[in-house]
């Protein structure tokens, strides 16, 4: 739900702008939405049975990344700026 600054009162104005860690102006509008926890499921595997899964996707990473192509310098440039632009940037191929 959309809140315009100058409808809250000055209670409310203070709470947003202490959770928010910056002044708002009256001109400005506000929405807040509460998010459930993301749920964390414990692993089941040993110390021992993840070492082993990791060494293999290791192993199946290598394998995959030996039959790319490598990328021009031009294109490691592009890639790499839109990676510092982007986070979470992958590029399609």
């Amino acid at each position: 739900m959309l809140h315009h600054v100058r409808d809250l009162s000055s209670e409310q104005k203070s709470a947003v702008e202490a959770l928010l860690g910056q002044t708002v102006s009256s001109d400005e509008a506000v929405s807040m939405r509460a998010v459930a926890p993301a749920t964390i499921i414990p692993s089941q595997l040993s110390p021992r049975e993840r070492a082993e899964a990791l060494r293999k996707l290791d192993a199946y990473f290598a394998k995959t990344d030996a039959g790319r192509e490598p990328l021009s310098e031009e294109e490691a440039i592009i890639t790499e700026a839109i990676r510092s632009a982007r986070r979470g940037y992958r590029p399609l191929e």
